[in-house]
């Protein structure tokens, strides 16, 4: 039994063990990936910590292959084939399920309720709850519906959709949890205007600029909410995350630690989705 046992363990550890040369040409792809940008030789060897003599043979072999290419000035960048398995990993992705242990980390380091909503046909719908060690006692629930005016999660929503969109879901958001009518929304009582009032644009300008947004005791008396977006690929926002906590100890400053631990929880979810910022 002992023998098996040994005999097993030693075939792991062969199988673990990797090829060396293909550690080295890792570090490359790694390198130019973090650069986010084509690469000379010298600089994409310099970023992989090894001299260019010892990069070139790598390089070369993954263009031969298509994981790399060069462009008009010779630098290094994705080849065809790197951009098929790209593509392939992203179509595979769900952002709900990739986005469950960050959400149940954020509940457990926060020690807050963690929402997530999805921007469904009747507008952003929360599709996940994950309670904090002491769940709070509040109406929101998988399946509710949020107000694009008066929730952080649809504001945040509001602020990246395109304005076709916005203006479609915003029409019906009296019908949402604390909805809102016409005349706190357009700036007019023209039913084909499509101009906000100027302090809800302006609090989308907010939302876009800081990439968040905060809210006391509104829809839920008592409950603080902070909401960030999450994006795919494409720029779209797929996702928004929400931390929420009961407003007398809850830290509802965008630039407070809360924030920026939700952020921090965002970002890793967008770049993960292929979304490159900027």
């Amino acid at each position: 039994m002992n023998e098996t046992l040994n005999t097993q363990a030693s075939a792991d550890a062969k199988q673990q063990r990797g090829i060396q040369s293909l550690d080295s040409t890792g570090e490359l792809l790694t390198a130019l990936v973090a650069a986010g940008k084509p690469l000379s030789l010298r600089d994409l060897a310099a970023a992989a910590g090894m001299p260019p003599a010892k990069a070139f043979p790598h390089l070369v072999s993954l263009q031969k292959i298509g994981l790399l290419g060069r462009d008009a000035s010779g630098c290094f960048e994705a080849g065809p084939l790197a951009l098929e398995l790209g593509l392939i990993g992203l179509q595979r992705l769900s952002p709900t399920r990739e986005a469950e242990p960050e959400i149940v980390d954020l509940a457990a380091t926060t020690d807050m309720s963690v929402a997530t909503a999805v921007l469904g046909p009747l507008g952003p719908t929360v599709v996940r709850l994950e309670e904090a060690a002491r769940p709070l006692h509040v109406s929101l629930r998988v399946g509710t519906v949020m107000s694009l005016v008066n929730t952080a999660i649809g504001r945040v929503f509001a602020a990246y959709v395109a304005d076709d969109v916005r203006h479609g879901l915003l029409a019906q958001d009296h019908l949402r949890l604390a909805g809102a009518e016409r005349a706190e929304i357009f700036a007019s009582p023209d039913v084909r205007s499509a101009k906000l009032a100027p302090s809800y644009a302006d609090r989308l300008a907010q939302i876009r600029t800081h990439g968040i947004d905060t809210a006391l005791n509104k829809p839920i008396p008592g409950i603080g909410t902070l909401a960030a977006p999450v994006f795919d690929h494409t720029g779209s926002v797929v996702l928004v995350i929400a931390l929420m906590g009961t407003a007398g100890s809850f830290d509802s400053d965008t630039q407070g630690d809360a924030a920026k631990t939700l952020l921090a929880a965002t970002q890793r979810l967008s770049r993960r989705f292929g979304f490159v910022a900027g």
